[in-house]
């Protein structure tokens, strides 16, 4: 299938490790641990001991200074064994890049040469209950008292919201701002991992899920909980909501590489498959309806890559990709969605089963619709953007 040209010598190394690490410890337990809904301790070690927490944390503090397209390639890859495993790095590299884009010298020097290290992991957070894509409304508020915020209210889907040793919260500091969005501030939530009640501060149990098993998804409640101020990303009060912006950019690359991951195993089940199940005495891959179907899985697949590493590129060169990202996110995922879809439908009855990996691709695949907003949500950024660049002047 569709290979990315133009990559480095390194990073070609890093993805031919990735992919072997794939293929030969998760592909063979995946099914169990995501059936079981384990929390896969060995495939982190695993990633750890290879330098992928640290991949894009600068050489000065310790990491590999790679940029966001060695980052989604290596996503691609441990999609392609196991979504989850994509979804345990992804709030990490996005606090990554939020401390490396927008973090003091000092946040900096706190956090980054530690989680190059795979001492320390970070999470994510800026949905709240009944606010998921409308982040203007957000309701958390961080009030600064003395030397340090106290923060009250809730957050809702908080990926890895249990294990990580800190959390970036999107949070209200100036109640009163001319606009939402200018009130906003991100915070550096420090955390014991594994603990579920600190003072001011309770973290959820898991919630039970379709698909995406194994990584945790949480809730976290603040009432009072005590942030110092030097905690504040920056800095500077009514950044962040331009500073999650930014950061949700890369998330969208991550979910949109995810895609391209889980649709990749989705269509190498779907080609196997179809090549050994006999019907009508021959494969049914020599029937005409089946094979058009493998064309157009292929086609959407190698579309929805090369979206995904322009995205990657463009992000790395320092534009904004807030279209780029947004048309990657929704043609992936909804690509990703038709090709497991097709996989299942090739692969009969046994599709259906959990004997067979498409069962439980078919329950990831929704997600990735939703993450990191909506199909919908890219739609209006989508079309905002076009509009503003094709614009009728009256």
């Amino acid at each position: 299938m569709f290979e990315v040209e133009g990559l480095t010598d390194l990073q070609e190394e890093i993805v031919s490790t990735v992919r072997k690490f794939v293929d030969n410890e998760v592909i063979p337990v995946a099914d169990d641990l995501e059936h079981d809904d384990v929390f896969p301790d060995e495939l982190v070690d695993g990633m750890r001991e290879m330098g992928i927490f640290g991949l894009t944390v600068p050489e000065e503090f310790g990491g590999l200074g790679e940029g966001i397209l060695t980052y989604v390639l290596v996503v691609m890859e441990l999609a392609r064994g196991w979504m989850s495993l994509a979804g345990i790095i992804n709030t990490n590299f996005i606090d990554i890049y939020l401390l490396n884009q927008y973090g003091t010298d000092e946040q900096k020097q706190r956090y980054l040469p530690r989680i190059a290290a795979g001492e320390i992991r970070g999470a994510f957070s800026m949905s709240e209950p009944g606010v998921g894509s409308d982040v203007a409304n957000i309701k958390a508020k961080a009030i600064l008292d003395g030397d340090s915020y106290k923060i009250d209210g809730e957050k809702m889907w908080v990926t890895n919201g249990l294990r990580a040793d800190f959390v970036t919260v999107l949070t209200r500091t100036n109640l009163d701002a001319e606009t939402p969005y200018k009130g906003m501030s991100v915070l550096i939530v420090d955390k014991e991992p594994g603990v579920t009640e600190l003072p001011g501060l309770t973290v959820s149990a898991n919630i039970p899920k379709m698909g995406y098993k194994g990584v945790e998804t949480t809730a976290i409640n603040f009432d009072g909980f005590e942030c110092p101020a030097a905690n504040l990303l920056g800095g500077e009060e009514g950044k962040g909501f331009y500073q999650m912006m930014d950061g949700i950019e890369v998330g969208r690359v991550n979910v949109a590489g995810r895609a391209v991951g889980l649709g990749t195993r989705a269509f190498e089940e779907a080609v196997e498959y179809a090549q050994v199940r006999e019907a009508f005495g021959v494969p049914i891959a020599n029937h005409q309806s089946v094979s058009n179907m493998i064309a157009d899985m292929a086609t959407q697949l190698t579309a929805a890559k090369t979206m995904v590493v322009n995205a990657a590129r463009k992000k790395d060169a320092g534009g904004r990709v807030d279209l780029d990202a947004g048309m990657a996110k929704l043609f992936a995922s909804e690509a990703c969605h038709k090709i497991v879809t097709e996989s299942l439908r090739i692969h009969g009855g046994y599709g259906y089963s959990k004997e067979y990996t498409i069962e439980r691709l078919y329950r990831d695949a929704p997600f990735l619709l939703i993450g990191e907003g909506t199909s919908e949500i890219q739609r209006n950024i989508i079309s905002r953007a076009v509009l503003k660049q094709y614009k009728v002047e009256t």
